[in-house]
């Protein structure tokens, strides 16, 4: 009996035409927006992830706080200094202590120009230390050695031409870097984030006369002495850096974070935005259930004549109940369906958009889990939308309803 409703309902629907793909329209817009929005929203976090240079989750990161109009400690209003580095190298809490400096500089080769950014490589264990978290490798050439004069370690869009000089840049080329001529000994492998595929790493002392930066740090790379007891280093250092910089506690004009910390934030932000939207698309598949409401009512009217048929020869109420409840539920799944795959082509084409615009390796995947419980849910609404209808119909009295 079910199945023959199914056939009947498909059957319907089919010689409802246009009215029945105009019913369809706010669940199809309702559960492409969920589909298209949760898979972005997943392939926005993962590229987030990807984004954090520091690796390691056992490394603190310190940084200036106040206005900023750059990369990290850039514009800060009290910017951190060598004093600060040498006071958080001086705890017994922290095993390792690293200026990291991030500075914009101009960029020829190719007689194109551009701009970019360089960092800081350090000399002794300090290379060490920025080398495993970092986790850098070279894919051409080599990686920079810390007796190397003129010369430049560059991030993996170089190689690609994505840096905008119209021409892949090699090991052995020569760069323009503020002026100032260096030889390309080698490149990165592809990190998937567009700080290190972009970046200029250079020998320490020779970064920092080519832009003439003298104390000022834009961020302090720290790794504990104890990695299970971080917190305690995290707390050291800014009682450290309170008292140096002559700060309350609660009034602290610096942040001191861990990957992992500053990852939870960003994934928090962005699931609140996610959550919010979805809202809002379940606002469009409210409005698509009301639709199936009106089209499921004026549906009982234009029958009546073959309810009355259907009751002659021997239908009971829970049969022509039935009939119009699946033909509820099949507009809500059909909707839910189209919706579901234009969704799906949404969230991979969004994510393959992603990649291209921060030189990630993100594979698109498509979530069975959340397709199916996107038609089930459609099915659903469309169902429970179609049962006072449903039960409209099937409570009409068998002579009235072939009077028409």
């Amino acid at each position: 009996m079910i199945k023959d409703s199914f056939i009947l309902a498909l059957k319907n629907l089919k010689h409802r035409g246009i009215r029945s793909w105009l019913t369809l329209l706010g669940i199809f817009i309702g559960v492409t927006a969920v589909v298209s929005l949760i898979s972005l929203g997943n392939a926005l976090q993962m590229a987030v992830s990807s984004q954090f240079g520091v690796s390691a989750t056992e490394v603190i990161t310190v940084q200036a706080g106040g206005v900023t109009f750059g990369p990290p400690g850039s514009g800060v209003v009290t910017p951190l200094t060598t004093e600060e580095l040498e006071v958080i190298e001086r705890l017994s809490s922290v095993k390792e202590a690293m200026r990291k400096n991030l500075q914009p500089c101009q960029l020829e080769y190719n007689d194109k120009i551009t701009f970019g950014y360089a960092t800081n490589l350090p000399y002794g264990e300090d290379r060490d230390f920025v080398s495993e978290v970092l986790e850098l490798e070279a894919i051409e050439g080599r990686l920079l050695k810390e007796n190397d004069v003129r010369e430049v370690f560059l991030g993996y869009n170089f190689l690609v031409d994505k840096v905008g000089f119209d021409k892949e840049v090699i090991p052995g080329k020569k760069i323009l870097i503020s002026g100032e001529e260096f030889k390309v000994v080698g490149i990165l492998e592809k990190k998937g984030s567009f700080t290190s595929d972009n970046m200029i790493f250079m020998n320490e002392d020779e970064m920092l006369d080519l832009l003439e930066i003298e104390d000022t740090i834009d961020m302090i790379l720290v790794k504990p002495t104890d990695k299970d007891d971080i917190d305690k280093t995290k707390a050291d250092i800014e009682k450290a850096l309170r008292r140096v910089r002559g700060v309350k506690e609660g009034e602290e004009d610096f942040t001191v974070s861990t990957p992992e910390a500053s990852l939870s934030t960003v994934n928090d932000v962005l699931s609140g935005v996610q959550a919010f939207i979805v809202i809002v698309a379940l606002i469009s598949i409210f409005i698509g259930a009301l639709g199936i409401v009106n089209t499921m009512t004026t549906s009982v009217l234009e029958r009546k004549k073959e309810i009355g048929i259907m009751k002659s020869i021997g239908a009971r109420n829970e049969h022509i109940f039935m009939q119009f409840f699946i033909e509820a539920g099949l507009l809500g799944l059909i909707g839910g369906f189209v919706g579901a795959i234009f969704g799906t082509l949404i969230g991979i084409v969004g994510t393959l958009g992603i990649n291209n615009f921060i030189g990630g390796e993100l594979k698109p995947t498509i979530d069975f889990m959340l397709i199916f419980f996107s038609l089930l849910g459609s099915f659903l609404i469309g169902a429970l939308s179609g049962i006072v209808p449903a039960m409209k119909a099937s409570k009409l009295n068998p002579v009235d309803a072939l009077r028409g």
